[in-house]
């Protein structure tokens, strides 16, 4: 059996804590194909959560349920002041 390391509940609120901060969106498309963009978290609902991309000329599905961050289909990452990623410890 697998062993879930995460849960709904705690992805809510790993996103609630990403509210109107610059977030890295990793988005798996399958087949190879993987999309990332940076973007602020503009909205965060009950079922889903809504990221307004920096690129304005970006074409594609900016709002994401919590069940596709916790299956890893989403990945989100906030990123520091400066916009980059934080460097892992």
């Amino acid at each position: 059996m697998i062993r879930q390391t995460s849960d709904i509940a705690r992805v809510k609120r790993r996103i609630q804590d990403y509210f109107s901060k610059q977030v890295d969106v990793t988005v798996n498309l399958g087949r190879n194909k993987v999309l990332r963009y940076c973007g602020q978290v503009t909205g965060v609902y009950p079922a889903l959560f809504t990221v307004r991309p920096d690129d304005k000329n970006f074409l594609g599905k900016t709002s994401y349920s919590y069940a596709e961050v916790l299956c890893g289909s989403i990945a989100v990452k906030l990123l520091d002041q400066s916009g980059a990623l934080p460097e892992k410890q």
